[in-house]
């Protein structure tokens, strides 16, 4: 995960730190919005996600996002514009797609209608 934040920083300018409760949001709006069984292996399987879910403090899976608005005013509350969040976005799909299974990542995006015009 270390390398994939660094690799968030120097491409947005962020914080790891923030890079990381912006990866949980993500990670945990999946969790929330899925009933796939893809999302929790792509997790389970990608260093630091977990992690990155907890810290975001969306580890309770009851929905409270709302939506990919919800999503999007998160992340923009972090500080993040939409170029930063497409890219956050699309550097964790392409790390989870190395560590897990890339057939499961786009199984667990493909099941979360609206996350396109994030990733």
């Amino acid at each position: 995960m270390d390398e994939l934040l660094a690799k968030i920083a120097a491409e947005t300018g962020l914080e790891p730190s923030i890079a990381k409760i912006g990866i949980g949001h993500i990670l945990a709006y999946l969790k929330v919005e899925s009933d796939d069984p893809a999302v929790g292996k792509m997790i389970a399987e990608t260093p630091g996600a977990a992690d990155a879910v907890a810290m975001a403090g969306q580890d309770n899976g009851d929905g409270a996002l709302g939506g990919i608005m919800g999503l999007g005013s998160k992340l923009m509350g972090l500080g993040l514009d939409m170029g930063q969040i497409q890219i956050v976005a699309r550097e964790l799909v392409a790390f989870a797609k190395v560590q897990s299974d890339p057939e499961t990542v786009d199984r667990a995006l493909a099941s979360v209608p609206g996350l396109s015009s994030f990733v």
